[in-house]
């Protein structure tokens, strides 16, 4: 009798360097998702968010373009999807986490209207 696998829904976010060309660019999603296909998973949903500057420089670069890529996959092949993402040179970072549904559309909010917004709840100011 076949051992039946786990299938989980997870939640991608990849950042791709900015030095990319469209083509190269769109290639290296290729890669990305073809990675989860060839080992049995199904993409769900690609949210491409764009070219953002980088919390932090990583390997020289201060921009990166943001993708986030919904799938399930059995819990299995992520070792083996880990590994092949180390090797990808164009992917500068990314993490993967378990999720439960996908979104229909993601909104980020730049994070210094974010801060702007929450202020009030951070910090007592003096009311003017």
């Amino acid at each position: 009798m076949a051992k039946k696998q786990r299938i989980h829904l997870y939640e991608g976010m990849y950042i791709l360097s900015a030095t990319l060309s469209d083509d190269a660019r769109k290639k290296a999603v290729d890669k990305i998702v073809g990675e989860i296909t060839e080992k049995k998973g199904e993409v769900h949903k690609v949210f491409e968010q764009g070219r953002k500057k980088l919390a932090y420089e990583i390997e020289g670069k201060r921009e990166g373009y943001y993708y986030v890529i919904y799938f399930s996959a059995p819990a299995s092949i992520m070792a083996e999807v880990w590994k092949e993402y180390h090797l990808n040179e164009d992917l500068l970072r990314f993490i993967i986490i378990q999720t439960e549904t996908v979104p229909d559309r993601l909104e980020f909010q730049p994070l210094m209207q974010e801060a702007r917004s929450n202020r009030g709840e951070f910090y007592n100011e003096p009311k003017l």
